[in-house]
């Protein structure tokens, strides 16, 4: 029998997530995507939470075990809210994870207790490409052995942090199959062009990367030679996403579900009109049916099953529903909800980004 009921922990953990994504992700969320600026204040004190250091055991520097469903509803609160913001937070564990899951033991011991420390890392995976079709499986970014070395050749886009990235979890093709790679900062062939400038999600900086015969030492191919498996990371990463997902369109419901009873035209609250009454319980519903398939997968990543299914799905049902569930609300407002002094056409932006972040963050 599944259980709906969180434990305890994941409680206490969903109240601590929530109580900073109201006081701190809300509160600075408009200023950030209007300067395309993260204030670090705001960072350091969502790093002191321990989202990631929770999820890497003891050995390795943590305290404590992995599991997608807790890290899942963290990040719906996160999601909550501000998309940006806690992108630009959890894009560490696009790197931590791998690492934690795939990593062979000297790579856990050398870069796992980075993670663990105060302050924040900015580590990041470079995953997409400038191709039409993307495909995680046939990457055009190439690697082959040269000696001690692993010579990387291509070009990565939407790669957190850019030239300030302190580590890169670089994937590329290694005879047919899908391989990452660690690169640090400075590593030779390793150049970071400008900032990519998106209609959305502004504050989180993303940068074009080429690497141009980057060499990184053989040791830092993740996994050693047995490597890792992408299918795995991907069904990870999706379910992170459509947490977040969630929690955006949770966000942009609520705004236009108390706009809405507040509104008052020709004499009573808009919300008692048919058209947006409906609207607003149909919002409901889909985002707790998102919600539901987000737990499932995540529920089945840690039972060690194979949630392809289950994550593809949460991910493509929960990036359409966020955006048609922003656009709702903006439609709840009327007028208003184009203009800035509402937060709605910024959910609604950042919305339509979520289908284009694969990789960037993982559970």
């Amino acid at each position: 029998m599944i259980s709906f009921e969180p434990t305890d922990e994941q409680k206490m953990l969903i109240q601590t997530a929530r109580a900073f994504a109201e006081e701190h992700l809300r509160r600075v969320a408009r200023e950030s995507d209007e300067t395309g600026q993260v204030p670090e204040d705001v960072i350091a004190r969502g790093w002191s939470l321990g989202l990631l250091p929770s999820n890497i055991p003891e050995a390795y520097g943590g305290f404590g075990e992995p599991s997608a469903l807790t890290m899942a509803l963290a990040l719906e609160e996160l999601g909550w809210g501000d998309l940006t913001l806690a992108l630009y937070l959890m894009a560490p564990t696009a790197v931590a994870m791998p690492l934690l899951l795939y990593g062979t033991e000297a790579q856990k011991k050398d870069f796992l207790p980075r993670f663990c420390g105060e302050s924040f890392v900015k580590a990041a995976a470079a995953l997409l490409e400038p191709a039409f079709r993307f495909n995680p499986f046939q990457l055009a970014t190439t690697a082959h052995r040269e000696g001690e070395d692993y010579v990387l050749q291509g070009t990565k886009i939407a790669v957190p942090f850019g030239p300030e990235a302190e580590l890169l979890l670089v994937y590329a093709d290694e005879g047919g199959t899908t391989q990452a790679f660690l690169v640090e900062r400075g590593a030779p062939g390793l150049v970071v062009r400008e900032r990519d400038r998106y209609a959305g999600i502004q504050a989180l900086p993303t940068y074009e990367v080429e690497l141009a015969g980057c060499r990184v030492p053989a040791c830092h191919k993740v996994g050693g030679e047995v490597g890792i498996d992408m299918a795995r990371l991907l069904e990870r990463s999706r379910v992170a996403l459509a947490a977040m997902a969630v929690g955006l369109a949770r966000g942009a419901f609520e705004y236009a579900r108390d706009y809405a009873k507040q509104r008052v035209q020709f004499g009573e609250p808009i919300a008692h009109r048919q058209a947006i009454a409906f609207m607003i319980a149909e919002m409901a519903i889909d985002i707790d049916a998102a919600r539901l398939m987000v737990w499932e997968a995540a529920w089945k990543l840690d039972r060690g099953e194979d949630a392809a299914r289950e994550s593809y799905l949460a991910k493509l049902f929960a990036d359409d529903m966020a955006l048609r569930v922003a656009d709702g609300a903006v439609q709840t407002l009327g007028g208003h909800g184009y203009i800035r002094d509402h937060p709605v056409e910024m959910w609604l932006r950042n919305a339509r980004g979520l289908p284009i972040l694969e990789g960037l963050v993982m559970v």
